[in-house]
């Protein structure tokens, strides 16, 4: 019996001009969860779809249980128990959550499908994962996380020995992300083999034993999780050392640039001050529904607030909708940037200069070569990543379609306050120091920035000052001196839950 249960020597998939595996090697044991590590580009998403038959690689051998096999597709890969959750659900919104988990593997009998088993099957296996939804449920209606729940589901309901986990954290809360973990734990206690691919250090060192990377498209090494330190990782994926991932530059603080006072929402957040100086970095952080993104939002005026105050370089200014934002000066560059940042079928260059393409339009004709040239300016001062501007947004990685987000920020030249929404929200390590140099390049421009991050590390790293909220209200404003994990939970948890229970009690009063 083989020491694995699967086992890749030599993979090499090459497209058209591109080598996109070369001589890579994997092995992964029984009832193991095994990181799988890198940038975006060095190879993970085809080594996954070589494994689970979707390509088929030039050169190189699999063996399953040490039995050389040959995928001809998908079908192959899933008959042998192999199944893949990827990072984007691919469900089908319209249909119920048991249509989704028996999609193609329906149970029939006499060629009726049998839509009472199936349900009882599919609440069996959404009750394996402590599931709260039900099975009748339209897949559209559910959360990111539930929505990977029954991509799980799924993969069980195939019978799958070995299933591939891809950036399955990347969109989850922490808590979320922990309900994950305790269904990872309770797979491999059942002797299921997980693959498991992340940017995240905290998902590696919860839950996996051994961690591979791969680096430009070639198996770099595997390295057991207890022996190997973040510095050493991070110098084996990126191919140098990041002696400082925090670039935070000196920068002498200029004149306030925004203020806000007592800003609420009803339902949302409540008495909301803070306020942020030319050059300064302040960070707005707690725990996820704590109401920073909203306030924000508000403050761009994407939403109405109830009650408050904004002021900009000391004058009050009313926002009343996103383009008063702009033209005030107030740039948000958001969460979601593919969904809200960018339009991901358009080609870069116009992506960039989509706020101002009026600035090219002379007697309604649009000069497109100039519009191009200030584009491509743009994107070269943020080092994109890409081979001409009129490559589309989603053929970037996550780390470069974020520098298309700032490089479209840019292109406003009224620029005075940029607020940069979760900015590393699944990229990697290497394009997380490029987007804090950035930062810091714009803080020594002597723009006031603000950051909306839950990762403490880089709020830690990267800030001037913190405000930390709780149930919609600022729980504490921090220094940079006064910093630390431990304080920021205390703010984000202890103090927030204090505030509400004076909330109540001076209601019942």
């Amino acid at each position: 019996m083989s020491e694995y249960v699967l086992e890749l020597k030599g993979i090499t998939k090459i497209f058209p001009g591109v080598k996109a595996l070369n001589q890579v090697q994997f092995q992964l044991k029984p009832g193991e969860v095994h990181a799988l590590m890198g940038e975006n580009g060095a190879g993970k998403s085809t080594f996954i779809k070589v494994i689970t038959g979707v390509h088929r690689a030039e050169e190189g051998e699999m063996f399953l249980d040490g039995r050389r096999v040959d995928f001809k597709g998908p079908r192959d890969a899933q008959a042998a128990g192999i199944a893949a959750v990827y990072q984007h659900p691919t469900s089908y919104p319209d249909l119920t959550v048991t249509e989704n988990i028996f999609m193609n593997h329906e149970m029939k009998k006499h060629g009726i499908i049998q839509w009472k088993e199936m349900h009882q099957e599919a609440r069996k296996y959404l009750d394996q994962l402590d599931a709260d939804f039900k099975p009748t449920a339209e897949m559209g209606s559910l959360s990111v996380a539930q929505q990977q729940m029954v991509e799980i589901a799924k993969a069980i309901s195939t019978h799958a020995r070995i299933i591939i986990l891809d950036e399955p954290t990347a969109a989850l809360t922490a808590s979320e992300s922990e309900k994950l973990y305790r269904i990872v734990d309770k797979l491999r206690e059942e002797g299921v083999s997980i693959i498991f691919i992340s940017h995240r250090f905290e998902d590696m060192y919860r839950l996996a034993s051994r961690v591979t990377v791969f680096r430009d498209s070639q198996y770099i090494g595997t390295y057991e999780v207890d022996q190997i330190t973040n510095a050493e990782l991070i110098k084996q994926m990126v191919g140098r050392e990041i002696s400082d991932l925090y670039p935070k530059p000196r920068v002498k603080l200029g004149e306030e640039v925004l203020r806000i006072e007592k800003l609420s929402r009803t339902g949302y957040f409540k008495d909301v001050s803070l306020h942020v100086r030319a050059g300064e970095i302040v960070g707005l952080t707690g725990l996820v529904g704590a109401g920073r993104t909203e306030v924000m939002e508000a403050v761009c005026g994407i939403t109405r607030c109830s009650q408050g105050r904004i002021y900009l370089e000391g004058r009050e200014i009313h926002i009343k909708n996103p383009t008063d934002s702009r033209d005030a000066g107030i740039i948000l560059l958001p969460e979601d940037r593919q969904k809200t940042g960018l339009i991901l079928s358009w080609g870069l260059g116009r992506n960039v200069t989509l706020p101002i393409l009026n600035r090219f339009s002379h007697h309604g004709i649009l000069n497109e070569k100039e519009e191009r040239a200030l584009a491509k300016e743009l994107l070269e001062d943020v080092d994109t990543k890409a081979v001409t501007v009129f490559d589309p947004a989603s053929s970037l990685s996550g780390g470069n379609q974020q520098k298309v987000v700032v490089a479209k920020a840019l292109a406003q030249d009224n620029m005075k306050v940029v607020i940069l929404d979760e900015p590393t929200k699944g990229v990697d390590v290497g394009a997380k120091a490029e987007i804090y140099q950035i930062m810091g390049e714009l803080a020594q421009k002597g723009y006031a920035i603000i950051m909306i991050s839950s990762e403490m590390p880089e709020i830690i790293g990267m800030c001037d000052r913190v405000y930390v909220m709780c149930g919609g209200r600022v729980t504490g404003e921090l220094n940079r001196e006064e910093l630390s994990q431990e304080v920021i939970l205390e703010y984000a948890m202890e103090k927030g839950t204090d505030d509400k229970k004076n909330a109540k009690k001076e209601g019942a009063e």
